[in-house]
């Protein structure tokens, strides 16, 4: 699956998976201006680098808002969501791999 094509995750967001090793992933993201990453929550840490465009997160109750070249850092267990203030890409990285995004 590596260097899949771009798969929908959610109304206007696509993903692929970038790179992969035995215990860190990383996906590309990309999302229409508008579009939103729904409330959710993982065991994983995640660390997100925005590649383009602006985005609002919520981490928790905290209120994020990232441009090109920023970062986030997400620990495991911890409730998040992003929206897309404009079109623009993120750089999600996982670890351990989340198997439920990598598929078999």
């Amino acid at each position: 699956m590596l260097g899949a094509d771009w798969s929908p995750a959610e109304p206007g967001v696509t993903r692929r998976l970038a790179a992969r090793g035995q215990q860190l992933m990383a996906m590309q993201v990309r999302f229409e201006r508008g579009a939103r990453g729904a409330r959710h929550d993982h065991p994983h840490e995640q660390l997100t680098l925005v590649l383009s465009g602006t985005f609002e997160f919520v981490l928790g109750d905290t209120r994020h808002t990232l441009h090109a070249g920023d970062s986030l850092s997400i620990p495991g267990g911890v409730p998040h969501e992003a929206l897309a203030v404009s079109d623009g890409e993120l750089l999600d990285m996982f670890t351990p791999v989340r198997e439920d995004l990598v598929g078999p």
